[in-house]
């Protein structure tokens, strides 16, 4: 038995839509891709994803804003990383380095001290230079930048010496 679903209306798809919207936020490129998956036309689809902005239900600042927030506390994921993502969103990059502005810097610091600290536990019983590089390759693949990781490396394999 098979059938084939009917494409959305472009009413139904908007009010779909919108519910997603008040739920949680959304980029308007994924919302636009979300529509077309829903058998929506192309130009339907930006049409309803431009009602959606004008009614507010859709907003990049805050979209860019809610995702390094969340990103940072959840995921802890460094500003490479986030920054890369939101461009993969469609997202300006005036509105990413504004929801970059919001990370305290102490707090992102802290945040890589402490996946670092976790890190070190799996590779401080290798030989000096491949436990460094997994350290490294640990930060940067969190999306960490390389200065502030090798920073905080000497820091926390630093302390781990001094506590022998």
């Amino acid at each position: 038995m098979s059938y084939t679903k009917r494409p959305l209306t472009v009413e139904q798809a908007t009010n779909r839509a919108a519910a997603l919207c008040a739920r949680s936020e959304q980029a308007p490129a994924d919302i636009t891709d979300k529509l077309m998956k829903w058998g929506l036309s192309a130009s339907d689809a930006a049409r309803v994803t431009q009602q959606l902005i004008e009614g507010g239900f859709l907003n990049e600042q805050r979209f860019a804003r809610a995702f390094v927030k969340d990103r940072f506390a959840f995921n802890g994921w460094g500003k490479i990383k986030m920054a890369h993502q939101l461009r993969q969103k469609g997202i300006p990059g005036d509105i990413i380095d504004e929801a970059m502005l919001a990370i305290d810097e102490d707090q992102y610091r802290q945040r890589l001290l402490e996946l670092l600290r976790a890190k070190w536990r799996t590779v401080k019983d290798r030989e000096p230079r491949a436990a460094w590089a997994a350290m490294m390759r640990f930060a940067a693949s969190r999306g960490f930048e390389t200065h502030l990781a090798g920073d905080c490396v000497k820091q926390v394999t630093h302390l781990d010496a001094q506590d022998d």
